[in-house]
Formats: C-alpha cells, sequence, structure tokens
C-alpha cells in the first residue's frame, strides 16, 4: 500500500508525472489511459521508454561511481528540494546476487529522476526453509521504519525492471500496481476488476530477468484455500503476528541488506 503525506516546510519538488487508469478496468496495449497529465508536466529528467538489456556485464562499484549522490544503505534525496514522497523500496531476497545487480543498475537512475526521497532495503531469508515472500515484505516494512519516517512503501521483486520511467514509484493514496504488463506474460494484463491504481499497460511494462524456480521456492499447494479465507485470517495474520530474529543489518553504497531468520514455516 502507499499513501501520501506533505512535507511540513521548505519548497516541494515540481510534480512527477501521474499516470492513472481508472480503477477495475482494463486496458490493452494500444488504448490510451483515460487520466493522463499533459506531458509538458512531467518532471524534465524523464526520459519515458528504456532499453533493458540483461546480457551487459554490471559492475556494482561502476554503478556506484555511476550514482554519487546516493547515500550509504541506498538513501536519496533530492538536494534542491523536498520531495513528499518518503518511499520505502522492499526487496524480498535469497540468492539472486546477479539479478539485484540489475535491479541496482537501472532502477537508481530512474528512482532519482522521479525526485524521491527514498531507501533501497533487501530482506535477506537466511537458511534454507521455505521462501517466505509475505513475511519478508512485512519484516521490511517493520524495519525500514526504524530507520525513516517513510510515508508510502514499494514492494518489488528483485528480478523486475520498469521499462519506463513515467512508471513512478511515488506515494499514491490507494494501493498502486505497478508491474501491470510484464514480458513474462507477453505485456497483457492479468487482473481484472482490482480497485487499484495502475499506469496504463504502456508505460506499466516491465522486463523479467528469467530464471529457473528456485529450489525451497515451490508453489504453495494450499495457496488458493488460504487466499479464499483471507477475510477471516486478516487480522491474526500480518503484522500483529509477526516473528523474526535480526541476523546481521549491513549498509552497502547502493543498498541496506537485513538478514533474518523467519523460523519454521507455520
Amino acid at each position: 500500500c502507499s499513501f501520501t503525506l506533505s512535507p511540513s516546510s521548505g519548497v516541494s519538488c515540481p510534480p512527477t508525472p501521474l499516470i492513472e487508469s481508472l480503477p477495475g478496468l482494463e486496458y490493452g496495449l494500444s488504448a490510451p489511459s483515460p487520466i493522463e497529465s499533459d506531458l509538458t508536466d512531467l518532471g524534465k529528467d524523464l526520459v519515458g521508454p528504456m532499453p533493458i538489456d540483461f546480457n551487459i556485464k554490471v559492475d556494482l562499484t561502476l554503478v556506484e561511481k555511476q550514482n554519487p549522490k546516493v547515500k550509504v544503505g541506498g538513501r536519496y534525496s533530492p538536494k534542491d528540494c523536498i520531495s513528499p514522497h518518503k518511499v520505502a523500496i522492499i526487496i524480498p531476497f535469497r540468492n539472486r546476487q546477479e539479478h539485484l545487480k540489475y535491479w541496482l543498475y537501472y532502477l537508481h537512475p530512474i528512482l532519482q529522476r522521479q525526485q524521491l526521497d527514498y531507501g533501497i532495503y533487501v530482506i535477506n531469508q537466511a537458511g534454507d526453509v521455505m521462501f517466505n515472500r509475505a513475511k519478508l515484505l512485512n519484516i521490511g516494512f517493520q524495519e525500514s521504519l526504524k530507520d525513516y519516517d517513510y510515508n508510502c512503501f514499494v514492494f518489488s521483486d528483485v528480478d523486475l525492471i520498469p521499462m519506463d520511467d513515467h512508471n513512478t514509484y511515488r506515494c499514491f493514496p490507494q494501493p498502486r500496481h505497478i508491474s501491470v504488463a510484464m514480458d513474462k506474460f507477453g505485456f497483457r494484463l492479468v487482473f481484472k476488476g482490482m480497485s487499484i491504481s495502475r499506469p496504463n499497460a504502456i508505460v506499466g511494462k516491465c522486463r523479467m530477468i528469467r530464471h529457473s524456480r528456485d529450489k525451497k521456492n515451490e508453489p504453495n499447494p494450499q495457496r488458493f484455500d488460504r487466499i479464499a479465507h483471507t477475510k477471516e485470517t486478516m487480522f491474526s495474520d500480518g503484522l500483529n503476528s509477526l516473528t523474526y530474529k535480526v541476523l546481521d543489518k549491513e549498509r552497502y553504497p547502493l543498498y541496506t541488506k537485513i538478514t533474518v531468520d523467519i523460523g519454521s514455516p507455520s
């Protein structure tokens, strides 16, 4: 989820693009979004559609040099204005260092062009028990707030890269679906009738790093049954029942890595 709070003082950053579709509707690749800002209002540094290449060699030392304004821990805030978008980006993680290199290489420049006040949190699951993505997201939410008063949160997979920087990671007043059209699905919108905000399918394109499914990350055979009973379990399964142990917290030049023991599956 994401929500917006305004800064209390100072000069606000120029608006980032607002490109949304009406809730509950689906749009094809050729259909324009029904609500779209005038392009003259977009941030002057945004470039629009971008080529994403996973065949290039990425060196994090070079990425660090290319992003000199990013502080240790993956923190950045604009210097000439106060951004109202204080964004913690949470990445659930285990054994994906090569994918993380590409994510950092592409996303840091995008997030800076969008004039966000942001931090990158890689939540690393220790051990070899079943990978629990949802629990890692909750942990990232809780741990990031110990660092800064973030007012919105982006949950991102380490292998998904946006193909257009008009697809903003800023705060919205309602949940925002960012990766609406992945190359994995032929850029089709795979969900219908959801009352959430999303960019149109052109702006919302993402490229996915192809990989085989990880061991201990098999589909949960009970997933559909659990989803069907979410209305009953949502009040007792989540942040209010979250248990874990932080084993290590490392602040690298481009991100903060928090290694956690999530315990045994319940």
